[in-house]
């Protein structure tokens, strides 16, 4: 399966004509302990983490919610601002999508993440959800998000859907597609 995935990647992005080069997938860990604890405050905390090839990586959390954003002015992209409505985690692998540039070497265009969600009713399982970011300075945002538990292959429609949607997405004007089969109660 892992080696499909470049391929299709391959064939999205050729197809779409929007980009020149293949996208690759790379992961970094998250782990909140070997971060930058940055600021503290009564009901959250805010942490500078290293990210793809020392990519700045932000991550805050507030009132039991994770927010996660990316780029030099983290702090200032919609995705700062940008979480669930119930109480959430994240997990601790992060997927970067990247492309290659001659002078630059390989740049992030977008991210994969998962959440955890806890549930509104005690009883009911932890939902999770795979939340496709766009990372552009100035323009970082969610372009998608997937029920990793209803659909057996989540993390392929979260690629997919990075390559269909980051091209010319406008965090400005654009709202967040659900992509696939979704279950999570209250979104």
């Amino acid at each position: 399966m892992r080696s499909i995935v470049p391929a299709l990647l391959a064939i999205a992005v050729s197809t779409t004509g929007s980009m020149a080069q293949e996208w690759q997938s790379h992961y970094t860990d998250i782990a909140l302990e070997e971060c930058t604890l940055l600021s503290t405050y009564e009901l959250g905390a805010t942490w500078a983490c290293p990210g793809y090839k020392g990519y700045p990586l932000m991550i805050m959390e507030g009132d039991l919610r994770f927010f996660v954003s990316y780029g030099f002015a983290a702090p200032d992209e919609m995705a700062a601002r940008q979480s669930f409505p119930q109480f959430n985690t994240i997990g601790e692998r992060l997927e970067w999508l990247t492309e290659e540039h001659v002078e630059r070497g390989s740049m992030p265009q977008a991210t994969i993440l998962r959440y955890y969600l806890e549930p509104f009713e005690m009883d009911d399982p932890i939902d999770q959800v795979l939340v496709v970011t766009k990372v552009e300075p100035g323009n970082t945002c969610r372009v998608a998000q997937v029920d990793a538990l209803r659909n057996e292959d989540a993390n392929s429609l979260a690629r997919e859907a990075a390559v269909k949607f980051v091209p010319g997405w406008d965090c400005e004007t654009m709202t967040p597609q659900t992509i696939g089969q979704w279950g999570v109660e209250g979104l």
